[in-house]
């Protein structure tokens, strides 16, 4: 998809504002990878474009996309963890044989 010209402008308005650093890693760009850092809209809504930069934050590409998957597999309104648990019973039980192995060593 071909970005246009406000996209461009809201790119370096933010890349003006902030510093060259990913928000949520902590990674700093120099110029040679500076495309490697992206403007992620922190309410997803690509048109919502402040001037002062208040909907902005700079992520670089890990980041951005873990971002938008975190977003896309939300709960659902009204959906509780306690639901979906039921749905997906977890069958890992980490201390099933505890007692059996604690037995092993007093006798060893």
């Amino acid at each position: 998809m071909a970005r246009s010209n406000h996209d461009l402008s809201y790119r370096t308005r933010a890349l003006k504002l902030f510093p060259w650093i990913c928000a949520h890693c902590g990674r700093e760009f120099d110029g040679k990878k500076l495309s490697q850092l992206t403007v992620h809209h922190k309410d997803h809504d690509h048109d919502n474009n402040p001037l002062d930069g208040s909907n902005w934050e700079l992520l670089c590409l890990y980041c951005h996309d873990n971002e938008h998957q975190r977003y896309l597999t939300a709960e659902k309104p009204g959906e509780t963890p306690s639901n979906r648990q039921k749905e997906r019973p977890s069958t890992f039980t980490p201390f099933a044989h505890l007692a059996d192995l604690i037995k092993r060593k007093h006798v060893a």
